[in-house]
Formats: C-alpha cells, sequence, structure tokens
C-alpha cells in the first residue's frame, strides 16, 4: 500500500485529499497521477500554470497560496478550486476573470484562526459579516464551496485542535444560514501533513498534504 493510500484508509472516504505538489516535478506529480489521484495543489501562480500544460488534463488542479488580483487572469481557464478568497477586490477579480473565461469558478473563503499574524485570512469573527458582503455582491461567475484555514504551526495539539474546533463552529454556522447568492457550505479544507489528523477528528472534510506524500521540499 502507496502512502497516498494509507492516508485516504486513515482519513476516510467523506475526506478529500488534495497531493500538496508545490516545488515537484511533472514527472514526480505522474507518478502518485497514476495511483488514480486527480487532485493537487500548487501555492505559486506561474508554477501552476506551467504544471498544468506540461501535465494531463483531467488533473483537478487548487490553488492554495496567497493570490495577487494581477494574477488571477492566469488561472481562471482551468483552476478547479481556489482556497484563500481573503477579500471582496479578489472575488471581484475572480468574478470578472471568470466571467472573461466563460466558466464559473469554485472558492474557498479563507478563515484566520493562527495566532501567527503571518498569515492571511479573514478573522473567524468577522466571517458571518465578510460571507453576507460577499453575498451582496450577487456574484454571477464565483461559486462558494466552503472555508479553508490553518492552525498555528505549533507542537500544542490542544491549541492546534481549539483552532480547528473553532472554525468548524463558524463552518456549521454559515453553512446553515439562507444565502441569496450561489454559495454551498460544503467544504471545510483544514489540516496539513502535521496536523491533518487533528484537523479529520474536528470534521474537517478536505486536508492538504504534501511532505507526507511528496517527501521533503525541494528548492
Amino acid at each position: 500500500m502507496s502512502v497516498l493510500e494509507e492516508i485516504k484508509k486513515q482519513v476516510g472516504e467523506n475526506v478529500d485529499v488534495v497531493a500538496i505538489s508545490k516545488t515537484k516535478s511533472p514527472e514526480r506529480i505522474l507518478e502518485v497521477y497514476n495511483e488514480g489521484h486527480r487532485a493537487f495543489g500548487e501555492n505559486k501562480v506561474q508554477e501552476l500554470a506551467e504544471k498544468y500544460e506540461q501535465l494531463p488534463k483531467d488533473i483537478q488542479w487548487h490553488f492554495v497560496g496567497h493570490l495577487q488580483r494581477n494574477k488571477v487572469k492566469y488561472l481562471a481557464p482551468f483552476v478547479h478550486l481556489i482556497h484563500g478568497v481573503d477579500s471582496l477586490r479578489l472575488a471581484r477579480e475572480i468574478n470578472k476573470q471568470a466571467e472573461k473565461a466563460g466558466r464559473r469558478i469554485s472558492v474557498l473563503i479563507q478563515a484566520h484562526i493562527a495566532k501567527e499574524e503571518s498569515k492571511f485570512g479573514v478573522p473567524s469573527q468577522d466571517l458571518e459579516r465578510f460571507m453576507k458582503e460577499i453575498d451582496l455582491e450577487r456574484f454571477e461567475f464565483i461559486e462558494v464551496r466552503g472555508l479553508m484555514g490553518m492552525a498555528t504551526n505549533t507542537l500544542e495539539q490542544q491549541q492546534v485542535q481549539r483552532e480547528f474546533k473553532e472554525l468548524r463552529s463558524v463552518f456549521d454556522k454559515l453553512r446553515d444560514m439562507n444565502w441569496n447568492s450561489d454559495i454551498r457550505m460544503q467544504i471545510l479544507s483544514m489540516g496539513m501533513t502535521g496536523d491533518y489528523e487533528i484537523a479529520v477528528n474536528c470534521r474537517s472534510n478536505m486536508v492538504r498534504i504534501g511532505t507526507k506524500i511528496f517527501g521533503a521540499r525541494e528548492i
């Protein structure tokens, strides 16, 4: 059984695994692809665009990094899911570029739940307000599918668990609200190589795993 198969068995069939392939070669990605896996994640626009051109077109590409507005146009024709929408300005640009590309783009709203200020996202206490602002915009070419969050990079598992539980609680509340526009709160993306087991126990249904699948990051 491969590492990827072990992870999928561990998290269960109701949890989607995104293989974070940043810095990995197309050949290495193909090895995982040939195991039957299709969801891969990148955090740099240029690297993702290049890999899209080189690799099979049935790959579902997830963008998991901080996305600059002036680079949305390079992803709009093909990206499967953008994990990090944290401002109305970015949402407006994604909607604009999606319309130009003639397609609807699925996104997750990024929540800031960690103690580290360096991480991006909407503070968890502001998520409801932000979602209402998104709803009022009535975006025609964006489909909000859920939330994404990253816990503090710490060995204190109780802190990580608290942060994940906090986001799960907000997610449940937002999921049960009535929205006017196309908002379907189905995905809660939280958990990476170091903390995905805690995330799954907190009812994450999408995990982003790189190092455990591909090995140490390549420079």
